[in-house]
Parts: structure tokens; C-alpha cells; sequence
């Protein structure tokens, strides 16, 4: 064999080696990203090829699936009471994908999960029998949350104070899932895009606003921890009107008649008293506040409930001014929804924040357990004689302050309003905000709400927390008490 023919068979040889080398990295170690690509038809094909498993609410689907008659797509995605529930479940769609549980389960819902296969399964690749995801939701919370949002743009979530289960979570104006489950959607999904109002967007967790006044719940906290006051039942030195540090911008009251001059942390809530707690979070300092925020669960980066929650601010770098406006929640403070029912929820459970959560089991296709989410994971936000003396103060919020529209008949009710300012200037209209708890001695039922209403188009001065939030946040207290 000469030079040349030796040569070019060494370099076939090398060929035939890259391809066989190439195809085994293929076939071995990226097959399964190929798989998984959202772009390859034929895992919208196989993950569409018989019905997808169920999202259960209080033992019933509120999820289904329904063949389609035509197309390489067998089954697609229906939805009970889909407005309803769209904040729950999100949307699973042939052309535009998952969100929310149906995003994070798709595995198990599909039946791609290896939990739900045995060993010759996973080897072979065989889609096993989809499972099904149980959530925690309360049916009666969801539907008086959706019923009194009613056309309002705004949100409602309701806690389980001891266990963090999520009872209810709604989202105005919302969607139906169904209508944006197939391939031929797209007007559809276009006028969901453009609608001004955002009607995909899960206000409950995605929406971060300023909280106003319901913020003041955690500067009191602050006070009470650092020893400012020893008491809720103290007098402070605040003066009326007071003039933020280093400016000569004077803070107002709403009501100029309010007893707010002095005042106690529990008459400065009874009468949400700006002058009272600017002034507590100017002497605190942020540091001090930002601490008590964070144990709350602001600035969090992950809050997986389990769907991701925007993350709640308390700023930093501020000058005493600023830091005095936080105090009121405004500035560069904003909340979830999500957020102020988990400080509710904590005040109510004694100073404990249970871990919230909306799923509660995991199943396969016989109602066997994949995952359980327990109960009962809580971190200590305050001590148990802060968060006793603070609910002490919200139940005078409700029963004698600017909550009385909370008011249940037979049960202890502790609530605190906002109405949180909204534009440069205030020039939009202002946001009215509701967290309270709600607890019943005979049955030992409790809850913890948080309302947010961004527009009921209603005037500027008609809106408030009492007016717009609190009946709403009244209606979910009654229906998780069952009263």
C-alpha cells in the first residue's frame, strides 16, 4: 500500500470514528434535552397523546382533558369554572405552554415523571399513567374572594395561620384557561396580551404595590421587638403634625381631628396615624426596620408557594426622610398580596409564620403519594407577647378604628387598612388595602387574609381600605370560618 492510500484510509478511519462518536454523544448524553426542547413537535405530540392527569380541589377536578378530533394532537386541556381557578392552576396550551401548577407538575400531569414509572418504564422510555396534584385551596374561600372582586381590578389570598396552607387565591380580572388551551387561539391570546388590565398576570403573587398602610403592622412589630415601647398601650413621642427629618415637608393624618398627637402604637393603628409611625421608623433606623421586614418575608428571592411569588421590598440606602416614609409603606416598599397575608398570619399564629403553601400531595394514577407538603414548617418572626399585643390592637382597628366593615358576628377579627398612594404625586388612583385575621373560639377555625384593590372605578375619594377591601376581605373570613 503506498503513502497516499495509507493516508486517506487513516483519515476515513477518523471520519467513521468522529460520526460514531458524535452519534453516541447523541444517543447517550443529549437525547434527553432533545427530548425535552420545546421546540420538537413530538414532545407536544406525546405529551398531548392521551388525557393529562388532574389539579384537585377539596377532592374534585377542577382540570380535564377532551379529545380534539382532528390534527396530530389527540387531547387538549379543559378547565371547571376556569375564571375561578385560573390563579391556581395557570393555563396548560398546545401553542403557548404551562404556567403555574400546570407548569411546575407537567411532568407528573403528563405521565413523564420516572416516579410514576417502574424500573422497565424508566428503561424503556413508556409513558406511565398521569398523576394528580391536591392543593389546599378551599372551595367557599375561592368563590367569595372571586364573587366580591367581583369587576374590581385587584387580588385576594387567604392562609391557614398554623399551617400555612393557601385557602384561597384570586386574581381580577382573570381568564379562562380553556379558551387559550388549543393551537387555533391565537386572537384569543393576543387580546390576553394587549388587555391593558394584564388579566394573565397573578396579581396575588406577581403584583408587588405599595402596601400603605397595612406596612405600619410591621413597623409596630419593629418597635415593639427593639424596645422602643414597651407596650402598645404606651404613649409615643410623636408629634402632630410631624415634619420629616431634614426637609421641611410636613406629614399629614388622613383625619386631622385624630387623637394622633403621642398616641399609642394602638390608637395610632385604631387611627392609622402617619405622624406615629414615620416617626417610630425614622428613630428606629432602616436597619432595624429592613430586620423586621425581612423576618416577615420581604426581600426574599424565592418564595415558592410552590408557584414563584414576586419578591416584597423594604429598600436600603436611604436618608432619615425616606426611611420615615417607608414607615407608612411608602417610598420604595411594596408587597404581595401574598405578603401581607403572611403578616397577618404570622401575628395570628402567636409570632410563628407557617411556611405557605397551596399543594398539599402529589399522587400517581391509584392516589399513591409521590409528595407530601406538611404542615407546620415555621420560623419565629416575633415573640409570642408582640404578636398577642398587636392583635390585641387589630381587633381595636376593627371593632372601634377604620376596619369596622371586617366586623364578623361571634368571632375575634383583627384587621388593619391601607389606602396606598399610586403615581408621581399621587396622581393615580390610590390603592385600598385589607390584612386582618379572623379566629373562632367554638369551632377553632382560623384564617389570615390580604385584599388589594387597585381599581374599582370608583372615585379617588371613595376609595379606602374599609370601603373597597375590607368587605371583601370580610366575605373570605366568613366562608373559611364556615359562618
Amino acid at each position: 500500500m503506498n503513502r497516499t492510500i495509507r493516508r486517506a484510509s487513516v483519515f476515513c478511519l477518523l471520519l467513521v470514528l468522529a460520526l460514531l462518536g458524535r452519534a453516541t454523544w447523541v444517543q447517550a448524553y443529549q437525547a434527553r434535552a432533545l427530548a425535552d426542547d420545546d421546540h420538537n413537535r413530538r414532545k407536544t405530540i406525546a405529551q398531548y397523546a392521551q388525557p393529562l392527569g388532574d389539579i384537585i380541589v377539596a377532592g374534585s377536578p377542577v382540570t380535564g382533558s377532551k379529545g380534539t378530533q382532528a390534527g396530530d394532537l389527540a387531547y387538549k386541556r379543559t378547565y371547571t369554572q376556569g375564571e375561578l381557578y385560573a390563579a391556581v392552576t395557570g393555563y396548560s396550551s398546545q401553542a403557548y405552554g404551562a404556567t403555574q401548577l400546570e407548569g411546575i407538575y407537567s411532568h407528573v400531569l403528563d405521565g413523564t415523571d420516572d416516579r410514576l414509572k417502574n424500573p422497565l418504564d424508566v428503561v424503556t422510555g413508556k409513558r406511565a399513567a398521569p398523576g394528580s396534584v391536591l392543593t389546599t385551596i378551599d372551595p367557599d374561600v375561592q368563590k367569595a374572594a372571586y364573587e366580591a372582586l367581583g369587576d374590581d381590578k385587584g387580588a385576594a389570598v387567604a392562609i391557614d395561620p398554623r399551617t400555612g396552607q393557601i385557602l384561597g387565591m384570586v386574581s381580577t380580572p382573570s381568564y379562562d384557561p380553556s379558551k387559550i388551551s388549543g393551537t387555533s387561539d391565537g386572537d384569543t391570546w393576543k387580546e390576553l396580551l394587549s388587555d391593558p388590565d394584564k388579566p394573565l398576570t397573578n396579581r396575588a403573587l406577581r403584583q408587588p404595590l405599595a402596601p400603605g398602610s397595612t406596612f405600619k403592622l410591621v413597623v409596630a412589630s419593629a418597635a415593639l421587638e427593639n424596645g422602643l415601647y414597651s407596650s402598645v398601650d404606651e404613649r409615643t413621642d410623636s408629634p402632630d403634625p410631624y415634619t420629616l427629618p431634614g426637609t421641611s415637608t410636613v406629614l399629614k393624618n388622613e383625619s386631622a381631628s385624630a387623637p394622633c398627637e403621642n398616641a399609642t402604637l394602638r390608637t395610632a393603628l385604631q387611627y392609622s396615624c402617619n405622624n406615629v409611625f414615620a416617626k417610630v421608623a425614622a428613630d428606629l433606623g432602616e436597619d432595624k426596620v429592613r430586620a423586621m421586614a425581612e423576618k416577615f418575608g420581604f426581600n426574599t428571592e424565592k418564595l415558592d408557594v410552590p408557584v414563584r411569588a414576586s419578591k416584597s421590598v423594604y429598600p436600603s440606602g436611604m436618608d432619615k426622610s425616606s426611611t420615615a416614609l417607608t414607615g407608612i409603606g411608602q417610598f420604595e416598599v411594596t408587597a404581595t398580596p401574598m405578603q401581607m397575608a403572611m403578616v397577618s398570619a404570622a401575628l395570628a399564629n402567636g409570632g410563628e409564620l407557617a411556611a405557605p403553601h397551596m399543594v398539599s400531595q402529589v399522587t400517581d394514577s391509584d392516589g399513591n403519594a409521590l409528595q407530601k407538603i406538611a404542615d407546620g414548617d415555621t420560623k419565629r418572626v416575633v415573640s409570642a407577647s408582640t404578636a398577642e399585643q398587636l392583635r390585641s390592637a387589630m381587633v381595636t382597628v376593627v371593632e372601634q378604628g377604620t376596619g369596622t366593615n371586617a366586623r364578623i358576628d361571634g368571632a375575634e377579627v383583627g384587621g388593619k387598612t391601607g389606602t396606598a398612594q399610586n403615581g408621581v404625586g399621587n396622581s393615580n388612583t390610590p390603592y385600598a388595602w385589607f390584612t386582618s385575621y379572623a379566629k373562632d373560639g367554638s369551632t377553632g377555625k382560623e384564617v389570615a387574609v390580604a385584599v388589594v384593590v387597585e381599581d374599582s372605578g370608583s372615585a379617588r375619594s371613595e376609595v379606602s381600605g374599609n370601603g373597597l377591601a375590607a368587605p371583601i376581605a370580610q366575605k373570605m373570613m366568613k366562608a373559611a370560618l364556615k359562618r
